[in-house]
């Protein structure tokens, strides 16, 4: 691109121009998300929880609900205690929000598709990420609150906790792939989904969900939430925040749900392949055809990460802190440094035949197991929760006169 645009605005401004061009399309892509997050959130826990979600704004399904919130929040009063300091109270939410679309600058979306190809991606990834803390304590500091400065400790504790764990499963399929560039992750697990680095071995496949569990609770996602403590009734770190800024957390938030989605995606899950080809798309349909695919498929699986997470979310009830930390120190931080290693010690010495022989049997009993999770779902006879109750949305029988 920079080649095409050098002879008529020179080097420097067409390198210019595509950085512009590269952070806006990142931006848009991140805001986009964020509001479609919001959507499928609400309508998952209505889902779970046995009612509609939004069904009025937007059509049918209440597509543009969130747009329409986040109108009514731009409206809203900018509200900022008397006590607050007025620049930290101001930069946290940016702050938080930088850290999180920062990571979105070396996260592929196909083959080449990339705003900035490192070699050090995942480290970039998971130190910007890291940065999003800085937010949440500038926020809860310059509130000028003791609960908002409460929350924002407690939330401070969980995120620096979980990042060790987090940091030391990634390493795990780094280990096997040997590079930290997403790129050549991808290019390692092109093929069948037996391909995939989840089914590599016992520790990547461990390793997979220790470090979704650790995104999750670096995400300040239930069940680990623990802003908002259940002994205070108030909002935790941003409490005292109010109309667009109390939006910017949460658009950090689902942000950083996509990013860690992605980091699982190309280091456990296949990156932009769909494991039913045994070559990649872009050879086949050319750049643009192929890449428009592997975008599709990329995306696609983050969701379907993102939608784990709320479906967690919305089914296990939150854990108090001492529990939040205990999870974190005794139990997943041992694991994943077992783990660490395990895969050495596996790469160095295990033969390629029990690699294959690994590859195959995980591969086909997941997908076993993930068929027979969903012939129970789709064969279970639904219950009301009171017997002969009645769905509000059903219309009710006609009552006889």
């Amino acid at each position: 691109m920079v080649q095409l645009l050098s002879p008529y605005l020179g080097e420097t401004l067409a390198q210019f121009v595509l950085a512009f061009l590269s952070a806006f399309l990142l931006i848009g892509f991140m805001l986009i998300t964020a509001i479609f997050s919001v959507w499928l959130e609400r309508k998952v826990s209505g889902r779970i929880q046995d009612r509609l979600g939004p069904t009025r704004v937007g059509g049918k399904f209440g597509w543009l609900q969130t747009l329409a919130d986040g109108l009514k929040l731009l409206v809203k009063e900018d509200f900022m205690p008397g006590s607050a300091d007025p620049v930290l109270f101001r930069a946290g939410p940016y702050i938080a929000l930088a850290g999180a679309f920062l990571a979105y600058l070396v996260l592929p979306f196909g083959n080449g598709v990339v705003a900035q190809n490192m070699n050090i991606a995942v480290f970039f990834m998971l130190a910007v990420m890291s940065s999003e803390v800085f937010g949440v304590i500038l926020g809860a500091y310059g509130s000028g609150s003791k609960w908002a400065l409460f929350g924002g400790m407690r939330e401070a504790a969980q995120v620096v906790g979980y990042e060790v764990p987090r940091a030391i499963s990634v390493l795990v399929p780094i280990i096997v792939v040997g590079s930290l560039n997403f790129m050549v992750a991808s290019e390692r697990q092109v093929g069948f989904v037996y391909n995939w680095l989840i089914f590599h071995d016992p520790f990547t496949f461990i390793a997979f969900w220790v470090f979704f569990t650790c995104g999750t609770a670096g995400c300040k996602r239930a069940p680990f939430d623990l802003a908002e403590a259940e002994s205070e009734l108030v909002a935790g770190f941003h409490t005292e925040y109010s109309g667009f800024r109390w939006l910017i957390f949460f658009m950090a938030e689902y942000g950083s749900m996509v990013a860690i989605s992605g980091i699982a995606v190309y280091y456990f899950l296949g990156g932009w392949h769909t494991g039913l080809a045994p070559w990649e798309l872009t050879t086949v349909f050319g750049t643009v055809p192929g890449n428009i695919i592997n975008a599709l498929v990329f995306i696609t699986k983050c969701f379907l990460l993102v939608f784990v997470m709320m479906w967690v979310r919305w089914t296990l009830p939150r854990l108090r802190i001492d529990q939040v930390m205990m999870t974190c120190l005794k139990y997943l931080l041992p694991i994943s440094c077992f783990l660490l290693l395990g895969v050495s010690v596996w790469e160095l010495a295990s033969p390629p035949l029990v690699n294959e022989i690994f590859s195959y049997a995980a591969c086909g009993l997941s997908i076993i197991g993930f068929l027979a999770m969903i012939f129970k779902a789709a064969t279970t006879p639904h219950v009301l929760p009171v017997q002969g109750a009645t769905p509000f949305w059903r219309p009710q029988a006609a009552a006889k006169p």
